[in-house]
């Protein structure tokens, strides 16, 4: 409750007014990353109508912390208060036992019109491994049967800092059905450089499943961010896009503005609005990380 009212007084403060339409759902977790313990929300069509549903991917905490017990029901939690169809996607393992699907929302980015782009370092590779068994075309199978992709997007490493080990978030975003934002280091010493120059070399070489090129942008990277000897995984790519503006993490960094600026460039239907984040990514993450949108439908739902 005290939650709840201290959420609703700066909801408040910040329009000017009682804040209107705005419903809170108290749902204990065990973090705040709801793109990665939430559902993705998809949309299902049937004629002209269009309906919405979630699909629940297992959560295991990234394959790397214990405490995920109550993140677990997050996806169900949301479904049923959204009052959404939940799909709990199974694969056999490499027991041949039947078992839920290991994805957290920051592993892929769609584009809506078939192409999901996603990393090998985070959901092929054997550290922090989700589905053990499972090869690349197994993942593509299952990623194209909830997600309705046609084209999976190999890109190969996340960023330095990133627990997740290899979230596609914080390193290539979609801005568009055929443009993308990718991040790069300018520094040869750092070790984003080569990995992230990677990435670019393969996203120009890539195809949608027409056989279309993308039109690819260059995302800088702030300098490194660091707590307590710790890197965290600061970047710019963690933007959430909403119905009214692009909300992007900035880091009190010489490239913010020419992030921001990339970004308007991208986003020309609506404002790109700079939240300040540095201090949020002691946590692992920003504004992408710890939210979930759901999209409208043609039936109200």
């Amino acid at each position: 409750a005290a939650q709840r009212s201290l959420a609703k007084k700066i909801l408040n403060r910040n329009q000017g007014h009682e804040a209107e339409n705005v419903r809170f759902h108290i749902c204990p977790t065990d973090r705040i990353w709801t793109r990665d313990s939430g559902p993705s929300m998809v949309r299902r069509s049937r004629g002209a109508t269009t309906r919405v549903a979630a699909v629940g991917w297992q959560f295991n905490a990234w394959a790397k912390y214990k405490n995920y017990l109550l993140d677990q029901h997050v996806p169900r939690f949301i479904a049923r208060q959204a009052d959404l169809l939940l799909y709990q996607p199974m694969v056999r393992g490499a027991d041949g036992k039947p078992r839920r699907f290991v994805l957290e929302g920051g592993s892929i980015d769609v584009n809506g019109s078939g192409c999901v782009l996603t990393t090998e370092e985070c959901l092929l590779s054997s550290v922090q491994q989700r589905n053990p068994g499972l090869d690349q075309a197994a993942v593509e199978q299952v990623l194209g049967e909830f997600l309705g992709v046609r084209k999976v997007l190999w890109l190969g490493q996340g960023i330095a800092g990133d627990d997740t080990h290899g979230h596609i978030d914080d390193t290539a975003r979609f801005t568009g059905v055929s443009t993308i934002v990718a991040c790069v280091e300018s520094n040869r010493q750092d070790p984003n450089h080569e990995p992230l120059a990677e990435n670019m070399r393969r996203l120009k070489k890539m195809r949608d499943h027409r056989g279309h090129p993308f039109d690819v942008a260059e995302l800088p990277m702030p300098k490194p961010v660091i707590f307590d000897g710790q890197r965290l995984p600061a970047s710019y790519a963690n933007f959430y896009v909403c119905n009214a503006a692009v909300l992007v993490p900035v880091f009190n960094d010489p490239a913010d503005g020419v992030a921001l600026k990339v970004l308007e460039a991208c986003f020309t239907d609506r404002p790109v609005i700079p939240v300040y984040c540095r201090d949020m990514a002691w946590g692992l993450g920003t504004l992408h990380c710890m939210t979930q949108q759901q999209p409208a439908a043609t039936d109200g739902r």
